[in-house]
């Protein structure tokens, strides 16, 4: 492992929804599985789904013009990727918060960035930089 992975746990509402969603559109590979949860390989990343149908949606805060959800999640794309990603959820008629589009255009840290929700409406985000030293970008 040359870098760590990080591990996510999040609720859904229907867990077959759920493996549609991350296992056929996102193409997420299925680890290990109970009545109750099941283990997605997200870029190599453990995300696990888990059964949870009072879960509350999340506040958003104004970013750039966009109100983005307060909890989201994603990972950062080389832009070839970010641009088949967007291609495939836009083709599978994915629901999106805020679409495909260029943040902080000309300014520290501009980016390709999307969101996008779940059938149990986490938000998920997907970015890619240009300039991978603007990631952190101040």
């Amino acid at each position: 492992m040359t870098r760590p992975r990080f591990h996510l746990a999040f609720p859904v509402h229907d867990l077959a929804a759920a493996r549609a969603f991350y296992g056929e559109v996102l193409g997420c590979p299925e680890g290990r599985s109970a009545e109750d949860w099941v283990d997605f390989d997200l870029l190599g990343h453990q995300i696990v789904a888990h059964l949870a149908p009072a879960e509350a949606a999340s506040p958003t805060n104004a970013v750039d013009g966009e109100d983005v959800p307060v909890r989201h999640f994603g990972v950062i794309l080389e832009p070839r990727d970010w641009r088949d990603m967007a291609r495939r959820l836009k083709e599978c008629g994915a629901r999106f918060l805020i679409p495909p589009q260029v943040r902080f255009q000309g300014e520290a840290g501009e980016q390709s960035t999307m969101f996008v929700l779940d059938p149990s409406g986490n938000a998920l985000e997907f970015k890619a930089f240009a300039d991978d030293a603007q990631v952190f970008a101040r």
